[in-house]
């Protein structure tokens, strides 16, 4: 079996994401749930499967209705969008998480002023 050029970088691209999600799942960084790691696996194993063997994608667009071979370019479309919408929701709630991590901090820190302030009057 003789694989293209697009098929390989796909297989990395699919490898590396079900890794980096894998290992951040294990490492129980903020954020990783089981259900993150189910969709990633999912989806980037679904991803793998179908590159690596292509009938499959054939035996589903039929099925769809779909009979041209621009099940490719699809399905590159679909991984690029996954892959911009995945991390764009990992930075906002990165994000948030700050954002509470700072609003706790300044509303202990007011409250720590206002208990001192009312001990000195």
């Amino acid at each position: 079996m003789s694989l293209a050029l697009y098929q390989i970088v796909i297989l990395a691209v699919a490898a590396f994401m079900l890794y980096q999600g894998i290992t951040n799942y294990f490492k129980r960084q903020s954020g990783q749930t089981v259900i993150k790691l189910f969709i990633r696996i999912i989806v980037w194993g679904g991803m793998a499967i179908v590159v690596a063997f292509p009938s499959i994608s054939n035996s589903v667009a039929e099925l769809i209705g779909i009979q041209n071979n621009v099940n490719a370019v699809i399905l590159a479309g679909f991984l690029l969008v996954f892959m911009m919408i995945f991390k764009l929701l990992s930075a906002i709630e990165r994000l948030e998480q700050q954002i509470s991590i700072v609003t706790r901090k300044d509303t202990l820190g007011e409250i720590r002023g206002k208990d001192t302030n009312q001990d000195i009057s």
